[in-house]
């Protein structure tokens, strides 16, 4: 049974599944769903429409170069059927499956490493923001004075949460400085002039 890959999104197409298309040439395409058909004929890129396989790996969304992937590769030699061969190569498959997985797992890892920082930093700058919105936690109703107290305790709370995940953003080496600008304001108020030295 042979799995045809989309042209498209490059997913899976089981015999008696999807469309083909037989271009003027000879050349088959063949599509998983009227989905990927039609943006076909509309002649869109498949590294340019987010939700195809082309696009994450053009992005660096999912793993291109590996080792795994050789073995993947279509072989059109004919093998004497060997039944000691096809278990070896059973196992082999399920190894590689295996393999596969948990390097996906440790690439999705690595490149979702920076994000808990970043996501602690803007919950912090939300919190500030909202801090109206901030309802105190016990059960009895206090009065306006207690509330902006406790109010004032979690903005604070939220500060230097946000100063932590600045730092750690910075030690990661995620944030790139910005340039001090030249431009300096002139006398008069009206312009701007250029800071030379």
């Amino acid at each position: 049974m042979r799995i045809e890959k989309c042209y498209f999104c490059s997913a899976n197409v089981y015999p008696g599944h999807g469309t083909m298309f037989v271009r003027n040439d000879a050349k088959c395409f063949r599509f998983c769903s009227s989905k990927c058909h039609k943006n076909f004929k509309m002649k869109r890129n498949p590294r340019k429409v987010r939700w195809t396989k082309a696009f994450r790996r053009a992005n660096g969304k999912e793993m291109v170069v590996d080792n795994v992937y050789e073995f993947e590769k279509r072989r059109n030699v004919p093998v004497r059927y060997d039944r000691e061969l096809v278990t070896t190569t059973l196992k082999a498959m399920e190894r590689v499956a295996e393999i596969r997985a948990k390097r996906e797992k440790a690439f999705w890892k690595n490149r979702m490493s920076g994000n808990t920082a970043k996501n602690a930093r803007e919950a912090a700058l939300s919190i500030e923001k909202h801090i109206e919105l901030v309802q105190p936690r016990s059960k009895t109703v206090p009065n306006l004075e207690e509330k902006e107290k406790i109010r004032e305790k979690i903005k604070v709370r939220a500060a230097s949460r946000k100063v932590m995940a600045q730092q750690q953003i910075d030690k990661a080496g995620g944030s790139k400085k910005k340039k001090e600008s030249r431009l300096i304001p002139a006398e008069g108020g009206m312009g701007m002039g250029m800071n030379v030295d």
